[in-house]
């Protein structure tokens, strides 16, 4: 490779990260710990999912049982987590047993004196599995909210056996923020049981399989709010679990704003259903046990499309909308610790890291330019185009700049000079010896290169280490190491070689000031 070729390469490489990182301020994203933010750690309530695949299951067995034609009494969840079936023959027993031996795998049987009665409690491990995958799903759930919130370059991971750690960079508004990735958004529909009067819902006289529940109303004049009764038959008819997407629109009555949802093809067909069979009858909107609406079914609804209202505002509607779309989180979660850093912190951060960073680069300039004289700045270049490399990769690939990242930025800063340092050690042996310096500038760089590519090598395997199993705060550490050493093999093997041979190849070099 000549020398036009290799400037050609030097010339293309600083361009391309002129390009990616200028301006700053755009192309640069900024840390929690820079521009200031959020923390907040989410506990994820696994037992309420234990107890959610409890109801779902009794559900299913009521629904399997009575398809079979199998006559029972009830089928119930009890204390201690239990399912208790009981049954009214010996022949329902034992049909209803080989049913469930055959299809719920992840059901334990139970003794129970009581006869023509089984009780089932779930298997330890399906436990440990549902309150595992709960976590895991969260974590997924509280991601796309996220990623639809526009927050840039989040940090979303897993802490402990039940919590999530939530870092939202750049968040102006805090309590919007823990509403939207807080909310269960468990969306359910259930039949309104008009049976029931007033004075027994007030009462709490209502019949076992029936729950009550609230709807809010909003006084627009006073701003008070009232909670309005509804008694609902306990068994869930239809779950937000078939929704594929949900849109703001306005009511083109009302000019209320609403949220308009649409199921896939099965909750679609059950829907249908559903409204067929309960013309004249009323359907709650349940979203976390807050009924939103409870509208007269007046006919077949085909399509699978309805909407949501109640919203007291667009944003709330927008909000609700996007906690639709990204799922409904398994088990609901509560907000165990929420830190606000203030974006204070975050310029008083910055300001210290550049300072640190300003002082540490002038030291080694100065040490570079009076020990190695000419050359030191020659060194010294070639540290001015590594912190350019170093900001035009990050920014091209999106990386976010941390506290630590900028730690890391110094590290490497070290690092490059060190490099520098081991090969004019090298060459000033090479002139010890009575090479000319042309020819001792060979040698320094080719008996440098394997003590650098080790030194170089190794910490770029603990910079992967770090990024594979660090946290946020060391993988912005590992991120900015990373790239400073490749960005420094670059710079202190290819560029300062380059411009050596540039000046001592179109001149014969007696002397090299080094």
């Amino acid at each position: 490779m000549n020398l036009k070729v290799r400037w050609a390469v030097i010339l293309i490489v600083l361009g391309w990260s002129l390009f990616s990182m200028l301006p700053l301020k755009d192309k640069i994203n900024l840390g929690l710990d820079l521009q200031g933010g959020m923390h907040v750690v989410l506990g994820v309530d696994t037992d309420k999912a234990v107890d959610g695949k409890i109801d779902n299951t009794v559900v299913q067995l009521r629904k399997e049982l009575a398809a079979e034609k199998i006559n029972f009494n009830f089928v119930q969840k009890a204390s201690g987590g239990k399912i208790n079936i009981s049954l009214k023959t010996p022949e329902d027993f034992n049909k209803a047993k080989n049913i469930v031996s055959k299809n719920y795998t992840t059901l334990q049987d139970v003794s129970i004196s009581e006869e023509n009665t089984l009780s089932y409690i779930l298997d330890p491990k399906a436990v440990k599995d549902i309150k595992e995958s709960a976590v895991d799903q969260s974590l997924e759930v509280v991601r796309n909210r996220v990623d639809q919130f526009g927050v840039s370059e989040p940090i979303i991971q897993r802490q402990g056996t039940n919590q999530v750690v939530v870092q939202l960079p750049g968040v102006t508004d805090p309590e919007r923020a823990i509403n939207l990735i807080g909310k269960t958004a468990q969306l359910t529909f259930h039949l309104v049981d008009d049976t029931v009067s007033e004075s027994e819902a007030a009462s709490g006289n209502i019949p076992f399989d029936d729950i009550i529940l609230y709807q809010k109303h909003t006084d627009k004049e006073t701003g008070a709010v009232s909670k309005i009764p509804f008694v609902l038959k306990r068994d869930v008819v239809l779950t937000g679990d078939y929704l594929t997407d949900a849109q703001v629109s306005l009511n083109s009555n009302y000019g209320q704003p609403i949220v308009e949802f649409k199921l896939d093809a099965a909750g679609s067909k059950l829907f249908e259903e559903l409204t067929g069979e309960n013309i004249g009858k009323r359907m709650a909107i349940v979203l976390d046990d807050n009924v939103y609406s409870a509208p007269v079914i007046k006919s077949k609804i085909p399509g699978g499309s309805a909407y949501i209202d109640g919203m007291s505002n667009m944003q709330e509607a927008k909000d609700l909308a996007i906690v639709l779309r990204a799922g409904s989180l398994p088990a609901p979660v509560k907000i165990e610790e929420n830190r606000t850093v203030g974006p204070s912190l975050g310029a008083d951060s910055i300001k210290a890291g550049i300072n640190a960073c300003i002082i540490g680069f002038i030291l080694i300039v100065a040490f570079m330019a009076v020990y190695y004289k000419w050359s030191g700045w020659v060194a010294n270049l070639a540290l001015f185009t590594n912190f350019i490399i170093i900001l035009g990769v990050m920014a091209q690939f999106g990386a976010t700049l941390t506290m630590p990242g900028i730690a890391g930025i110094i590290l490497t800063v070290g690092m490059a000079i060190d490099a520098n340092v081991l090969i004019f050690e090298r060459v000033r042996e090479e002139l010890r010896l009575g090479r000319t310096p042309m020819n001792a500038m060979e040698y320094g760089y080719h008996k440098a290169f394997s003590s650098i590519i080790d030194a170089h090598v190794t910490n770029i395997v603990s910079a992967i280490v770090l990024y594979q199993f660090g946290t946020g705060p060391i993988k912005g550490f590992a991120v900015t190491l990373a790239i400073g050493i490749v960005a420094s093999l670059f710079t202190a093997i290819f560029v300062t070689r380059v411009i050596f041979w540039t000046y001592m190849g179109k001149r014969e070099v007696k002397s090299l000031s080094i």
